[in-house]
This record gives C-alpha cells, structure tokens and sequence, in this order.
C-alpha cells in the first residue's frame, strides 16, 4: 500500500473536459490530459483492502459488482503511486487485452464496488487504467510479441467485437494460427460502429488491431460466414471456431407509424454515421448517413445507445433532441434495495445529456413516457410522435408493468426518430446454417464457463451467448472462450480466462 493515508487525505479528482459547448462542434474524443502527479495522487487513494470487491466480477442482485476481468487494481494503484508504470503496465496486461477501450467506454462497475465508496467518491480506477495503457504505448513498451512456437492448430473466430478480438488475442499467444472473420468492412464490431469517434477514436482501435496484425493474426473483412463465405468451411478448414457476432438484432417498437420514413434503429444512424466520418465528410449522401441537421430528434431508449444518439445529433446541429425513457427517473442516491457492492442505480449525466443541457439547458430525458403512435404527413415522413405518462405498479403476475395515466397524452414534434431500445439477440442465419442449439432467450446454447455449443468444436462467447451486455464482460467471456479452445485442442491449457 503506497500510502496508507492517502484515502483520507485526497478527494476524488478527475481530467476536466472539454465545455460541451466547444466539444460538439467536432468529433474528436474530449477529455483533456492529466499530470503525471495528479494521476499518482488519486492511485495513492486506493485502500489496498484487505478484501477487495473492486475485482470480484460477480453478479448481485441482478447487477454487476466489480470488474469481470478481475483486474488486478490495488496492485496497479500502488505501482502507478511509485511511479512504476511499467511494472504496472505488466499487471494490467495479465488481464486485461485491451484497457484502452475499456479505459473510455467502460461503466467502471469496478468504482460501483469501490470500498471506498461506501463513504466516499470512490477510487478513479477507470482513469488510472487509462492512463497506464496510454503511457504504455507513449513509451513504446507495447510492442508486437508473436508466439515463439505455432502449435498447427487453426481456429476461425467470427466476429471482431471485444469478445472476438479478446479470443484471438489469447488463442495466438496460445500459438494457435488464427483467422478472424469480419463481415463489415473494418476490424471492430461495436467498438468500430457501435461506438461514436468521440467516445473512442477510431485511430486508438486501429493501433492495436495494427499490433496483433504484426502478431500473426489474421483479419479477414468483408466476410459474413454463412452468407459469401459457407457455413461449413468452418468445421472444414479449422480445428475449433469461436462464434463472437453478438447480439445484434435490435427490439423494435410496434406502434401505429412505424414504417414512416425518418423512423431508424439507433445502429443505422450511428453506424452511417461513422462510415460517413471515416471517410472525411459528414454531408448526408442520402445513402448510408441519416442526417439530423435541423431536425427535431426524438430518442426512444435511454442507456449508452441512446445517449450516443443524443452526443450525435448534437454534432450533426439538430433542432433540438429529447430521449424517452419509459422507467422511473433513478434516485440521486442509492437506494436500501441496492447496496454497495452492488452496482449503483442512481441517476446518471452522461456526456450526451451534459451536451443538451450546456445547448437548450435542460435535461434531454424524459422518464415514464411511452409512445402510443408516430403520424407522418401527405409523403409519409414522420411529423409528430403522441406519448402518454406511464406509472409503475406491481401486476397480478407480481412483476411490475407500466399503468397509462389519463390525461397525460403530449404531442411532440419530430423529423427523425431513433429507436435505442436495446437488443433481442444474435441473427439467425449462421445459427441455422450450422443447426446450433438456442436458448430460451434465442442465445446461443453453450454453458457458462464451458463455452462450448451443441456442435462439437464450435464454441460461442460474448453477446452472442449471454446477450446484450458491458465490453468488458464480452472480453471476459472472449478469454474465457479461448482458454477452453486451447483445451479442446491441445488437452490442456495455461490460459487465465
């Protein structure tokens, strides 16, 4: 422990950002850089607790508690306060594949579980694991390091998001030959198109797909297996193949004006949109970018999804945005019915809603609000949306479901809506093709820990398997994934999933 009083005699401090204001007149990500000595400061506030939950990556209640890659963090914290940042690099490297992305859009369910923050702002062990990985690079320290022996083995792995990236990772160093199959047209799955510029830039993504290219990996894009490239050849030209596609087909919202033009799932407006960027321009090609330029934006969904939407339609210099949240406004402060070291459910501002408000000056959200039906005009492009307030109350099944207040019905403009309500599960094509088990939740069917799926040597990990969750619990099955491939293949295996 670096010191022992440190907790005691430091307040919690974080990088200022960029005014929101100044930050949506471009795309470029917003948090300013922070001293050497400031950032050994705050790692000196970490306790060293003799039991520790920051890393435990449990499931409470519901929610997670603590990091589910169980990084090594009071290690870490007291190696950056001695200003060994690269010793502490090595600790963070054990666990975690890529802290850079999870360093920026991670929820941190690690500072939830803070002990710290039973009493006080917890520790920044967000910024501090950013800020390790960055030096790292800076200095040079992360350099390609290729496997010193190839096994003969070769694994596909379907799929670039963090759990693919995070399979083939560990599967190379493994010495395995692996090839990943990307049906987009770059490397990175949500992390590519999922995710706005400004959360994560796309330059930081490619860096290390860069690094595990020099590596031996292979990245095969422009590929969808079971559509230009069968099915089969996965149980043909590789020994195991790790199914990561995630779950990528949205939830729909079933209402009278659905199929009114200006009506789009939140990932056909950020996807074009970062395609769009990518290639230097932001004008609306009418093709692959939906535009909110002078619009009225209306957000159906809260969550990280739909405060991208938001952050977006800022920059693109919307008319106004307002997000619809059906559930109740959270609480300032947590809750009996939600203890630490159980994930915080409390209320949230996001850099999205913190943009709006620093624009119009008022909170975007709109909670207990439920859309009844969108109406268009005479070219059957949306107009308007009708909603009504909503009340929770306990069914007669003893769940809670929402009540319609009368008299609450509002009527609001709108010339573009973007539904950000979340993900049913992985499509269906590649699942069939290969005649894989499901389960209840349309998931892929493999067991916990095992990863394994109803067809021998196809194993399944992410999204894709538990469904729609944090990056960070995709990079922890993605390596779990791998250990149990290098098992499958080899009849043992050396890897920490």
């Amino acid at each position: 422990m670096g010191k022992p009083t440190g907790f005691m005699e430091y307040q919690r401090e974080l990088p200022t950002d960029f005014l929101p204001e100044e930050r949506i007149l471009h795309w470029k990500e917003f948090h300013r850089p922070f001293p050497e000595e400031k950032l050994q400061i705050q790692a000196s506030r970490c306790m060293d607790c003799g039991t520790p939950f920051c890393h435990t990556g449990r499931i409470f209640n519901g929610s997670a508690a603590g990091c589910p890659i169980h990084n090594l963090i009071p290690e870490w914290n007291d190696l950056i306060y001695h200003g060994l940042w690269q010793q502490a690099l090595e600790r963070l490297n054990k666990t975690n594949n890529f802290p850079e992305f999870t360093g920026r859009v991670c929820p941190a369910p690690c500072e939830g579980s803070c002990t710290l923050g039973i009493s006080n702002p917890p520790v920044t062990i967000k910024n501090n694991e950013l800020a390790i990985i960055e030096k790292g690079f800076a200095e040079g320290w992360m350099v390609p390091e290729p496997p010193a022996r190839r096994t003969g083995q070769k694994v596909a792995v379907v799929g670039s998001g963090p759990s693919g990236l995070a399979c083939a990772d560990l599967l190379n160093r493994a010495g395995h030959s692996v090839t990943v199959f990307e049906r987009a047209d770059r490397v990175g799955g949500l992390l590519m198109y999922g995710i706005p510029n400004m959360k994560l830039d796309k330059s930081i993504l490619k860096r290390r797909v860069d690094l595990m290219s020099a590596e031996g990996i292979e990245f095969v894009t422009r590929t969808e297996v079971g559509r230009n490239l069968p099915a089969e050849k996965l149980l043909i030209d590789f020994d195991a193949a790790v199914l990561c596609c995630g779950a990528t087909k949205p939830r729909d919202l079933p209402v009278e004006g659905r199929q009114l033009k200006g009506v789009h799932f939140a990932m056909e407006f950020l996807t074009g949109n970062t395609r769009n960027l990518l290639g230097s321009t932001l004008e609306d090609d009418g093709m692959t970018v939906i535009s909110a330029r002078g619009k009225d934006v209306i957000v159906i969904g809260g969550g990280d999804t739909g405060t991208d939407c938001v952050g977006t339609a800022l920059r693109h210099g919307c008319r106004s945005v307002t997000q619809f949240e059906i559930l109740d406004k959270p609480s300032p402060v947590r809750q009996a019915d939600n203890p630490w070291p159980e994930w915080p459910r409390v209320l949230k501002v996001d850099y999205g809603q913190e943009e709006s408000m620093a624009v119009s000056g008022e909170d975007p959200r709109i909670f207990n609000v439920q859309t009844k039906r969108i109406v268009g005009d005479d070219n059957g492009r949306v107009k308007e949306i009708h909603t009504i307030q909503v009340e929770w109350v306990t069914g007669a099944n003893g769940r809670k479901e929402p009540r319609e207040i009368p008299g609450t019905e509002k009527v609001f403009p709108a010339q573009l809506v973007l539904i950000a309500m979340g993900f049913l599960g992985p499509e269906d094509q590649l699942i069939e093709k290969l005649a894989i088990a499901r389960d209840a939740r349309t998931n892929v069917q493999a067991e916990y820990g095992r990863y394994t799926t109803s067809v021998p040597g196809i194993f399944a990990a992410g999204d894709m398997r538990r469904g729609q969750s944090l990056v960070v619990w995709a990079i922890h099955e993605g390596r779990g994934a791998a250990r149990e491939v290098d098992r499958f293949l080899m009849g043992e295996t050396e890897l920490k999933g």
